[in-house]
């Protein structure tokens, strides 16, 4: 606790200088010019304590509010106790959170490097490297596993959002300018593999999942022609659906609602789960907040239900660990629903990680795969945890 002290000085009126005195009356002016300023002195010095009594007690009282510690001071300088205060476990059965492993924020531009808004984080475990976007200033960001380094990995992106990888290892990028989903090949160039069904272009893909047998499913909710910010103004040719590329190139509808805007997508460890995040509460109150899963057989998606519902805020990206529970970023509803939440297969919610900042979307990473790696609007967070992703990476 810091207390400032100050002494205020009493200044004679101009009624006390002009008063005619005795040599009495010059003794008690005497004592009284004294005490006087001892008299304020000492009510400065009450006023300043109580002052700094009464700060002291503001912050504690912050501190106490903030209980998972989204306020701390993230730059790493101050230390954390364990285990990480931000990792909420509501269920016994959660057994995700590594105990002596502690919530960081490894990236955050400053000036011109500054991100608008990081989306659809990849892990590209060839090169020991994250990707990711910062889609209104149309560019993919790398930062390297080694030494922390972020560099541009693209520039003039097609303000793509989403990213996933096929059974090659290959990047897969959603394209929202574009309206198209590109490969990127081992030498560096890039295919186009769909940008339109039926004679139509598609509206802007948003996110990827792949399957063993090589088929790519993708979303198509059309943010990126909503407005200017993520790619341009245009007119929706086709309805919000998800689509799958078939090995052999093959584009076919894969769910036609009941998503009314279908984002983030991914696979239980099994395969036999489809994951499909429904961001319709962007179009307002009342439209929908939730994930959807389908079972998955003969590579078609069929029986949709509601698995999880997110409001008052909702998710965007998800994924799955090896033990099925599924990872999903949240926001959107006020400060309390910033983070990450964590839902068992059954779509009880297991764990809450809380984070200073909405978190869009999310992937695993690192050599072992458990360390997860969050888009967190401005920023990249991370933090190992005693899970796996099953994600290829």
């Amino acid at each position: 606790m810091h207390v400032f002290f100050e002494t205020l000085q009493a200044q004679p009126t101009q009624g006390d200088s002009m008063k005619p005195t005795t040599e009495q009356d010059q003794t008690t002016v005497s004592s009284t010019a004294e005490a006087k300023p001892q008299s304020l002195a000492r009510r400065g010095f009450l006023a300043s304590a109580a002052a700094g009594v009464a700060a002291a007690t503001a912050t504690a009282a912050s501190a106490a509010n903030d209980k998972f510690q989204q306020g701390r001071d993230w730059t790493g300088n101050h230390p954390v106790t364990y285990p990480e205060p931000a990792f909420e476990v509501l269920d016994k059965r959660f057994t995700g959170r590594q105990g002596n492993a502690t919530l960081q924020r490894i990236w955050h531009g400053q000036g011109h490097d500054a991100a608008l808004w990081c989306e659809g984080p990849v892990w590209m475990g060839d090169w020991g490297n994250l990707l990711w976007s910062d889609i209104p200033n149309n560019r993919v960001l790398r930062w390297n596993e080694e030494n922390g380094a972020v560099s541009t990995f693209q520039s003039d992106s097609g303000y793509s959002n989403g990213h996933s990888r096929d059974i090659q290892g290959r990047l897969i990028a959603m394209e929202h300018d574009t309206r198209r989903v590109r490969r990127r090949n081992y030498d560096g160039t890039w295919t186009t593999l769909c940008d339109s069904f039926g004679g139509k272009k598609l509206n802007a893909p948003n996110d990827a999942a792949t399957t063993p047998d090589g088929s790519i499913y993708f979303t198509d909710p059309g943010y990126g022609i909503m407005g200017p910010y993520e790619g341009h103004k245009a007119e929706f040719e086709l309805p919000t659906r998800v689509y799958r590329i078939a090995p052999d190139g093959k584009v076919t509808v894969a769910a036609e609602g009941p998503m009314r805007r279908p984002n983030g997508i991914c696979f239980s460890p099994d395969f036999k789960k489809c994951y499909v995040v429904d961001t319709g509460a962007t179009d307002g109150p009342g439209n929908p907040a939730n994930i959807i899963v389908f079972d998955v057989k003969d590579q078609k998606l069929s029986n949709p239900k509601i698995f999880a519902d997110f409001a008052p805020g909702f998710t965007d990206g998800v994924r799955c660990d090896t033990d099925g529970n599924v990872w999903c970023g949240w926001g959107w509803g006020g400060m309390e629903t910033n983070g990450v939440r964590v839902h068992h297969p059954d779509g009880t919610l297991l764990a809450f990680l809380h984070t200073p900042e909405v978190i869009a979307n999310l992937t695993f990473g690192g050599t072992k795969r458990n360390r997860l790696f969050m888009c967190g609007s401005t920023s990249i967070y991370a933090l190992y945890v005693n899970a796996q992703g099953h994600a290829l990476s």
